[in-house]
């Protein structure tokens, strides 16, 4: 079992940034990848942003450019930088972890990110 910690959520207003950070309960090294889905009301989750054990990393087309995703392996921690936050960003934003590309997903309990005036 991983366990997954999410920090970082909250309100900003359109334009600005916000840091969201996933602590797992194992070492990440021992992981497939891990990254972030967001979801909103009525729709299906989406798959964000993700990092394998190798740092190769890859984003929905939406947030390439104002997101990044990095991962600290001293701290079992993967990390979402945004950036030009839009309102349309706004949603619970969830953290993930496979432990082999066949594996089913671990996840975290979800943090909301609402970006509004």
């Amino acid at each position: 079992q991983v366990q997954l910690v999410e920090s970082g959520g909250g309100l900003v207003q359109p334009g600005g940034s916000l840091r969201l950070s996933c602590a797992a309960s194992v070492s990440i090294l021992s992981l497939y990848d891990m990254g972030w889905y967001r979801q909103v009301p009525g729709k299906q989750r989406e798959l964000v942003a993700g990092i394998t054990s190798g740092d190769i990393t890859n984003y929905v087309g939406s947030v390439k450019g104002r997101f990044t995703i990095s991962r600290d392996n001293a701290k079992d921690t993967v990390y979402l930088r945004m950036n030009s936050l839009k309102p349309e960003d706004t949603a619970v934003y969830y953290c993930y972890a496979r432990r082999t590309y066949y594996s089913g997903n671990f996840w975290g309990q979800g943090t909301q990110v609402t970006v509004s005036s």
